[in-house]
């Protein structure tokens, strides 16, 4: 893309220097209007779990981008940099599980949706993927946070825009290509869309844990819900 990228990297304190271990990475994708210090700012005892359960964590700064490669802005191609570039650094930089048994993805809200577009898309890059109160269908909402700069306007670019969304995306995969983990909260205006996509993986005979609990689509909820991913992906890595 021609530009610096910020990235906040959490890791243990070891990492750079262990000359046994490696570590496996968890990439962290913030929402619409976030930044690279989203994350750190939600959850800030994160160095204390990356420490703990000797993972790398990785939080890219994704604009506005919805992390796909867009065809109208080639400043906006998020889903290589995070998919290729980002990976690749972070494989030469620190003491990582440089392959997708070590790899996991997640975000919130619009990262929910970039963490499965990417895994799902990039399987032979990332293992596990989550998705926390994601924007999991983007076409009831085209009027909102600036997809259409991305895509065009849904009236006159449907096709794309069906292109373009998580829950058309589950035909590319098969049960067991990924471990993936979708939650959100029970007054969230993404809660349908994340249940219709519960609902087509489930016609499809994909595993995957699907959960909802009380809470809205909010700092409070994700500094919760991120437990409960993390937990889900130390069990991936421990496979």
């Amino acid at each position: 893309m021609n530009k610096d990228v910020q990235v906040v990297v959490i890791a243990p304190n070891d990492a750079k220097t262990a000359k046994k271990a490696n570590y496996p990475v968890v990439y962290l994708l913030h929402g619409y209007g976030g930044n690279a210090k989203s994350w750190i700012g939600i959850k800030p005892n994160l160095p204390e779990i990356a420490d703990q359960n000797k993972i790398v964590i990785v939080c890219p700064d994704g604009k506005n981008s919805w992390y796909w490669d867009s065809s109208l802005n080639p400043a906006y191609r998020y889903e290589t940099f995070v998919s290729n570039e980002l990976v690749n650094f972070v494989d030469n930089h620190y003491k990582t599980i440089a392959n997708p048994k070590g790899r996991a993805i997640m975000g919130l809200s619009m990262g929910g949706h970039g963490a499965l577009w990417l895994a799902i898309r990039h399987k032979n890059i990332f293992g596990a993927a989550g998705s926390t109160s994601g924007g999991v269908d983007i076409r009831p909402f085209p009027k909102n946070w600036e997809m259409s700069k991305q895509l065009g306007d849904y009236e006159t670019n449907k096709q794309v825009w069906d292109e373009h969304t998580v829950i058309n995306q589950v035909d590319k995969i098969n049960n067991g290509d990924l471990a993936l983990i979708i939650d959100c909260g029970e007054d969230d205006f993404f809660l349908k869309v994340n249940k219709n996509l519960h609902e087509r993986l489930l016609e499809k005979k994909i595993d995957h844990d699907f959960i909802t609990r009380p809470g809205a689509h909010n700092a409070k909820y994700w500094n919760n819900s991120i437990d409960y991913q993390l937990q889900f992906f130390k069990k991936f890595f421990a496979r």
